[in-house]
């Protein structure tokens, strides 16, 4: 049976579809913007619930082409912070006839960690997930499956909102952004001491991605490059240094770098940043796989 699994991001909706033993037959990327107000409001606007579900329709028109009879959506943090939340669940079902299932923090980084892992070599030893997402960022420790996990408010999205006021950063900012993920990670290394020795450190999703194929120069995505590519602390701090330098219209140009996350990524480059340095990591392994495709081995699981 082909599985198809849509991730409901801050920043994105993506889609997976696999067939029964786990191959690839679809993936899509799109940038919705559903946690677009959540700084200023706390709720997910009408505009941004409906262009996501719009994007849900389309995702699920492609999973119907390859043969998929059972869809399952997933909402992350926007969907567990804002207070209109059910506004946007009802219009999901509404327009397709699924229930969007929110993932607490715990799945989320669980689910994600499980992905992250999906062909990489195996390393049976303490492993740390970094999972920088559009409303939050994940940090998870475990050998084999997530152990102990934890979130900090924090993403691309939720960071530009909170801290980056103008074209070209101000340098206060990105120190201000930086310090405040800092203060963040501390507590974590507090409670997960494990965060501070990993074995290997896993970074996910689009923010660590998107660092890791500007540093490559990547003019289009290809997966065979990124996964597995090991990202050192000095290349994601020179990637940092370029694009906070440059305007908008300048920082778009950078092969790699996808028009739609170049307003964010200068946010997402300081949480990162902030992490290798409080950790003291001098590389990160890049893996492309995380969230949906974690969703996608426990439905395989299901009778």
């Amino acid at each position: 049976m082909n599985i198809a699994v849509i991730d409901v991001g801050t920043n994105s909706t993506n889609l997976l579809v696999q067939d029964s033993n786990g191959n690839d037959l679809a993936r899509v990327i799109a940038t919705t913007r559903l946690g677009e107000t959540l700084h200023q409001d706390g709720t997910l606007s009408t505009a941004a619930i409906e262009r996501t579900v719009d994007t849900i329709a389309s995702h699920i028109a492609v999973a119907e082409q390859h043969g998929v009879s059972h869809v399952v959506i997933t909402g992350t943090a926007a969907c567990r912070r804002a207070s209109n939340t059910q506004q946007f669940i009802d219009a999901v079902t509404a327009r397709t006839g699924i229930t969007v299932e929110i993932l607490s923090e715990k799945d989320e980084a669980t689910f994600a960690f499980r992905g992250a892992l999906t062909n990489l070599p195996e390393v049976i030893a303490p492993q740390l997930v970094i999972d920088i997402g559009g409303g939050s960022t994940e940090f998870t420790v475990g050998v084999i499956d997530a152990e102990m996990s934890a979130s900090i408010p924090f993403g691309s999205v939720t960071g530009t909102a909170s801290h980056i006021t103008t074209d070209i950063p101000r340098p206060e900012d990105l120190t201000n952004l930086i310090g405040a993920v800092a203060d963040e990670i501390e507590e974590i290394q507090r409670n997960i001491p494990a965060t501070n020795i990993p074995a290997r450190a896993i970074g996910v999703a689009g923010t660590i991605v998107t660092i890791a194929a500007v540093e490559i120069g990547l003019a289009s995505f290809d997966e065979g490059s990124l996964h597995g590519f090991v990202l050192t602390r000095d290349a994601a701090e020179d990637v940092f240094r370029t694009l906070a330098t440059e305007p908008l219209a300048q920082r778009v140009l950078n092969p790699g770098l996808p028009a739609d996350r170049a307003d964010i990524i200068v946010a997402g480059c300081c949480i990162l940043v902030a992490t290798m340095r409080r950790l003291r990591l001098d590389e990160i392994v890049v893996s492309t796989r995380s969230l949906l495709d974690g969703i996608a081995a426990r439905e395989r699981l299901k009778p």
